[in-house]
């Protein structure tokens, strides 16, 4: 079995504090999220997945016009016409939008229900998911303490946008414990709301895949969604980042306190920039630290 695992699609967020430059790709920035959407999409039916996990987040807060939710139908319904599931729990900021309720998804798409878990099967592939979304935009319960039993004999997946017991950066919605996640006795717990990737425990697998498009200089780094591979005895073969990105943001720290000149320290700035590319476009920040003679020399 093979699951894809994402969360904090954000669609159609801006991508903050680029646009303003003059010169900037004002057309690949616009659309990052959306192309970021549509590279799961493509992952998904490159890998011939059973099923695809979207852990909350879907959108970025009221839509300026349907469009947002259009695009995103059109993306599940590729997803149909392969025969891939995808099950969805809302979060905080899908939860804050008022036009969701009007978009009609392809019967491919399972939202899970706002007022109570709830567990939807698949025994051909032998995928038992539980989730719940969120029903107001402010949870402060602990949403897992109802989560229901594991079902035998197949691989039960917890859904859940969560927090866990506080994350930098992040609002602390839904808040539970990892020994709260375990002791449900599910096999991996994908989860969604913190937006770095961080594999929190093994065993249980316990999962944040981060977002799959950094919005701002803050969310650094690679960006994308987690591909689970399940053996035949239903444990996790392997959970592995697949980067979906299209702009990338990066802080570069340069210690330049063994430059000379300017020359030097632009020499230094230059050799990190090129080890950095990765062959799509990307912002970078680069703060220079220490004291040297290239600083002094700078004021003369």
């Amino acid at each position: 079995m093979k699951l894809i695992h994402a969360a904090d699609l954000h669609i159609d967020s801006p991508l903050r504090g680029l646009s303003a430059y003059e010169g900037s790709p004002a057309e690949d920035l616009r659309t990052a999220s959306r192309r970021a959407l549509q590279g799961l999409v493509d992952l998904a039916i490159s890998e011939s997945v059973d099923g695809v996990l979207l852990a909350g987040d879907i959108y970025d807060g009221d839509w300026p016009d349907f469009q947002t939710g259009l695009f995103f139908g059109k993306q599940m319904s590729r997803l149909r016409a392969e025969g891939i599931s995808v099950y969805v729990v809302s979060g905080n900021h899908d939860a804050q939008n008022t036009m969701t309720h009007r978009l009609r998804l392809p019967d491919n798409v399972h939202m899970f229900d706002v007022d109570e878990p709830e567990t939807v099967l698949d025994e051909k592939a032998g995928l038992a998911v539980h989730g719940q979304g969120f029903p107001r935009w402010n949870i402060t319960e602990n949403l897992a303490l109802g989560y229901p039993p594991p079902c035998r004999d197949l691989f039960n997946v917890g859904l859940l946008h969560t927090a866990l017991t506080g994350r930098d950066g992040h609002d602390r919605y839904a808040p539970c414990t990892v020994d709260q996640l375990t002791g449900k006795g599910y096999d991996y717990w994908a989860l969604g709301h913190v937006h770095h990737r961080e594999v929190v425990r093994k065993d249980p697998w316990i999962v944040f895949p981060g977002n799959i498009q950094g919005r701002h200089a803050r969310e650094t780094g690679p960006k994308g969604c987690t591909l689970v591979t399940v053996g035949d005895d239903l444990r996790v073969r392997s959970a592995v980042h697949h980067d979906l990105d299209v702009a990338r943001w990066e802080h570069l720290r340069i210690d330049a306190s063994g430059a000379e000149d300017l020359d030097a320290v632009t020499d230094l700035v230059q050799a990190r920039l090129n080890a950095l590319a990765c062959g799509k476009l990307q912002a970078v920040r680069v703060s220079l630290t220490g004291h040297s003679s290239a600083h002094l020399g700078s004021w003369c």
